[in-house]
């Protein structure tokens, strides 16, 4: 079996000092753990995925645009941050999938369901930003969709320190994730 590490968000406008909606230095403190899970993952043979926000300007009907600053609307503010992209760039074609995405989670409104059960993946390993949007929101659609889920605390991070303990007891209490 198969399994695939999912790297969420983990781009410029989330993780730059100067990016739209920062996470900041938390965010900076995590490209090392996940350059070296790509490479693991890719060594493995295992498939890595970015799973990128991926908004239009002229969408009147994503509620972010209410929510939070712009964000992600051009390649600047898309682009994989730090060691992370040069890790994901090397990645052979065959075990990599890139998914843009406009919700929340990297399975509303995408085809990850389909692209991972196409190559026989039933485990999942989740790391990126936010923890406690994002990646929570990812995490609750693969319990739903029955994926085993890890999450790898040295490799999620948020601008809200108590909603990043929060998620990281519901993934572990309420999703039964593994949390390392």
């Amino acid at each position: 079996m198969k399994k695939a590490l999912i790297i969420i968000d983990y781009v410029y406008d989330f993780v730059a000092d100067d990016g739209k909606l920062t996470c900041g230095k938390c965010a900076q403190s995590i490209d090392e753990f996940i350059s070296t899970k790509v490479k693991d993952f890719s060594l493995a043979g295992d498939f890595v995925v970015t799973a990128i926000d991926l908004h239009d300007a002229q969408d009147l009907f994503n509620k972010e645009r209410e929510m939070f600053p712009a964000h992600c609307y051009d390649q600047k503010g898309q682009a994989l941050y730090g060691k992370t992209r040069q890790a994901v760039a090397d990645t052979p074609p065959s075990q990599y999938i890139a998914v843009n995405k406009n919700r929340y989670s990297a399975f509303f409104g995408t085809n990850l369901d389909l692209k991972l059960k196409e190559r026989n993946v039933h485990e999942i390993h989740l790391t990126g930003v936010c923890t406690d949007i994002c990646i929570l929101h990812t995490a609750i659609d693969a319990y739903n969709l029955g994926y085993d889920i890890t999450i790898y605390k040295d490799g999620v991070a948020s601008f809200n320190t108590l909603g990043h303990e929060y998620a990281l007891e519901h993934f572990k209490n309420i999703l039964g994730a593994t949390v390392i």
